[in-house]
């Protein structure tokens, strides 16, 4: 048994329809640990009674919200999931194993493994879809989330492990829904482009979205999963083309 204590970390808001089967595929570490803001539903009633330790604050943004969740930790090694994923059961074998590779210290210190997405009612197996790599494993003393308040990834200069199995992102929610979030998560990225001094041109606002869609239609074979691999990968494109539009409103 690995030496190694692990903190499952999430940051949550009406997430109360998610969370109880998140936190069951996260029985196996030590310890759970939700951030919630603001939730009005019974979010965090949920994650108490499933043995999470909850501490109610205010929201930062992506990037800041879930560096400060990773902080309040009780263990150093973290694995931060999303209310809406799932740990695989061959995922979970390759954490525990990573965390018990080399005691007193794993191989690396941060590890990616791959995000199966389902969409429409699929999981999608190719395409933007998968397998949609993420950094989500890491030792809070070499690795933290950047502070962008969306698109946030985890920094690190130290080198990654890769872990099979996947991370199953079962997010349930309409159509209509996710065209707001992705309504949303557009206009903050444009604003994050413009912060950082970037600005778009018309080339970049007609190339953008045609690129996306060769890249994973054609390149990564999107296709193969049929009309919802089609509709994420257009509906990608069209988030694409709102950047950028949304950049040159200012």
């Amino acid at each position: 048994m690995s030496s190694n204590k692990l903190s499952a970390v999430l940051i949550t808001k009406n997430a109360a329809t998610q969370l109880p089967a998140c936190l069951a595929s996260l029985a196996f570490c030590d310890e759970l640990l939700v951030v919630d803001s603001g939730s009005d539903d019974n979010t965090v009633a949920l994650a108490r009674q499933q043995g999470a330790r909850v501490i109610e604050t205010h929201w930062r943004g992506f990037g800041p919200q879930k560096q400060f969740a990773v902080e309040q930790a009780a263990h150093d090694w973290v694995l931060c999931i999303d209310a809406d994923e799932r740990v695989s059961e061959r995922l979970r074998e390759s954490i525990l194993a990573a965390l018990a590779a080399v005691p007193p210290a794993p191989t690396f210190v941060a590890y990616r493994f791959a995000r199966c997405n389902r969409f429409m009612g699929r999981y999608l197996r190719h395409g933007e879809g998968y397998p949609d790599w993420n950094l989500r494993l890491f030792d809070r003393r070499q690795a933290h989330w950047s502070d962008d308040v969306v698109h946030e990834k985890v920094l690190t200069d130290a080198p990654l492990g890769v872990l099979p199995g996947d991370l199953l992102h079962d997010s349930a929610e309409s159509l209509e829904n996710y065209l707001a979030k992705q309504n949303r998560y557009s206009t903050l990225a444009a604003k994050a482009a413009l912060a950082r001094g970037e600005r778009s041109t018309t080339a970049r606002l007609l190339l953008s979205p045609l690129l996306r869609f060769v890249k994973f239609y054609v390149v990564r074979r999107g296709f193969l999963d049929g009309v919802p691999g089609l509709v994420h990968i257009l509906i990608g494109c069209g988030a694409s083309f709102a950047k950028h539009a949304k950049m040159r409103q200012g």
